[in-house]
């Protein structure tokens, strides 16, 4: 039986970029980072469960693989402080039938997307 997602991984190239990017850019704080020489392995562990794992170990170049959904309390604000600090962003925000998206990415371009539910009355 399945539980919940245990970690989302992406490729990366830069690990300084990368945790750069992920701590001082989106304010992630780091949960496990590790390494052997130039193989690197840094864990996010969010708040609320889930987990991002960045790691250059697999050999597979960054911006090929899949798209992690990071939920957000407030995605105008959130995008406009991205937007400022030089993050690109893929289009505009999109109103799904129960939320509003954005997508932009990473330093190693990999994408992300931001997901806003809509607020219950």
């Amino acid at each position: 039986m399945f539980e919940k997602v245990a970690f989302t991984m992406y490729a990366i190239e830069d690990a300084a970029r990368a945790r750069d990017f992920y701590e001082n850019t989106l304010g992630l704080k780091v949960g496990m980072a590790g390494g052997n020489g130039s193989m690197h392995w840094i864990e996010y562990d969010l708040p609320g469960g889930g987990c991002i794992a960045l790691t250059n170990v697999t050999g597979k170049p960054p911006g090929g693989g899949g798209t992690i959904a990071l939920e957000v309390a407030d995605l105008d604000a959130l995008v406009s402080d991205l937007k400022a600090k030089g993050v690109r962003f893929m289009g505009d925000i999109v109103k799904g039938p129960h939320c509003r998206m954005a997508n932009c990415l990473d330093s190693e371009g990999n994408a992300l997307l931001l997901h806003q539910l809509d607020r219950r009355s």
